[in-house]
């Protein structure tokens, strides 16, 4: 037979359902079947619909990749500023295979092979970068509706200062100019 739910079981349903546990974390807990939650839920009116803590959660997950998003961005960049420094510095120091075994040599420039692989690297993170930042930049559909909203604006002005006595052209009024 089971036991009644208590006062005490009812107000830890409802504290449980407000810190937003499921219906199965609270049954756990209590160590009650599911279906009486659920039924305790119901005559006390509460739901399980968890949309507003999911929608919580993905913008906080939105608002933590962003700020992710940012700090690499300032990684790439100061690689980039690293590379630029490397090619443009007054003595490059480079590592190659000699005769005698690998051997690192300074040289005034950078040979032209070393030369193009770091215009590449910082091509390549440049680019990483810029994507990224265009990321959190892109207004999506709400800068295609503000384009569009400041659009309407600018021909509802123009209308307006058309005069309202002349009759609209017809653009199929047989008199061939187009």
């Amino acid at each position: 037979m089971n036991t009644p739910v208590s006062a005490d079981e009812i107000a830890q349903i409802r504290l449980m359902n407000e810190q937003g546990a499921t219906l199965r974390e609270v049954a756990r807990t209590l160590g009650r079947a599911h279906s009486t939650i659920s039924t305790i839920a119901a005559r006390e009116g509460l739901t399980w619909d968890r949309s507003a803590h999911t929608a919580a959660a993905t913008a906080a997950a939105s608002a933590d990749n962003k700020a992710r998003r940012v700090a690499i961005v300032a990684r790439l960049y100061g690689q980039v500023e690293a590379l630029l420094d490397r090619l443009e510095a007054d003595e490059y120091a480079w590592t190659t295979t000699t005769v005698a075994g690998v051997e690192t040599v300074t040289v005034p420039e950078p040979p032209a092979q070393e030369v193009k692989a770091l215009l590449q690297s910082i091509s390549a993170a440049t680019t990483s970068a810029t994507k990224l930042e265009s990321i959190d930049s892109d207004q999506g559909a709400e800068g295609a509706r503000s384009m569009l909203g400041a659009l309407a604006d600018g021909l509802r002005a123009i209308a307006q200062q058309l005069p309202d006595d002349e009759p609209a052209a017809d653009p199929d009024d047989g008199s061939g100019d187009a």
